[in-house]
């Protein structure tokens, strides 16, 4: 199922609308960006914030994460999609999403949803970055999420484990609910978006 297209972020410096590209595949060009532009920027960040004796908690919980590895490992695999974000010539998010898991909540439990695997935003897109360049890079691939379990007639529902420093952002910015950490994966908290919340959030 094919989800992309034209899409607009926010200039942080300017407040100013910027145009972007949802890509519904994340292309050999995205990750050649992710080597040679995310990772010295990441690297150039968290040394910033070490500089400045941040908290470790506070450092970027993806610092670690290899997104060609990610995207070799299920190249093929008709259960997995993934997507990038587009603009001013640069990747400026990635997400990789499954299409074979069901929900736990009670309204929605054994029904099928998208869960979202993996979703990062470019080093420079971040919060703890001094000079933020875009906002709104996350929130347009999660509207793709929403948007391709609607095209798969799942309704809207979507769900994904959260990083620590994610879980505000899916429980009040998203409007999922928070079902709690998981014993079975790693004690990161669960979340699950209902049809309801998912026409919520997309409007």
């Amino acid at each position: 199922m094919s989800i992309g297209g034209s899409i607009v972020l926010e200039d942080v410096g300017s407040g100013l609308s910027v145009p972007a590209d949802l890509l519904d595949r994340i292309t050999q060009a995205n990750l050649n960006d992710w080597r040679c532009e995310w990772l010295p920027a990441m690297q150039s960040l968290v040394r910033g914030m070490r500089a400045a004796g941040a908290d470790p908690s506070n450092l970027p919980q993806t610092e670690h994460w290899d997104w060609e590895q990610k995207t070799r490992r299920v190249q093929g695999l008709l259960a997995f999609q993934s997507f990038a974000v587009m603009a001013q010539g640069k990747t400026q998010g990635l997400m990789r999403v499954e299409l074979n898991h069901t929900g736990r909540m009670a309204v929605q439990v054994g029904k099928p949803l998208v869960y979202v695997e993996y979703l990062e935003v470019a080093p420079w897109n971040r919060g703890a970055c001094a000079d933020q360049r875009f906002r709104g890079v996350g929130t347009a691939l999660m509207t793709a999420a929403v948007d391709l379990s609607l095209a798969e007639g799942f309704g809207g529902r979507t769900a994904l484990h959260s990083l620590p420093q994610a879980e505000s952002y899916y429980r009040d910015v998203c409007g999922m609910t928070d079902l709690g950490p998981d014993k079975n994966y790693d004690d990161l908290r669960y979340f699950e978006m209902t049809v309801q919340q998912a026409a919520k959030f997309i409007s």
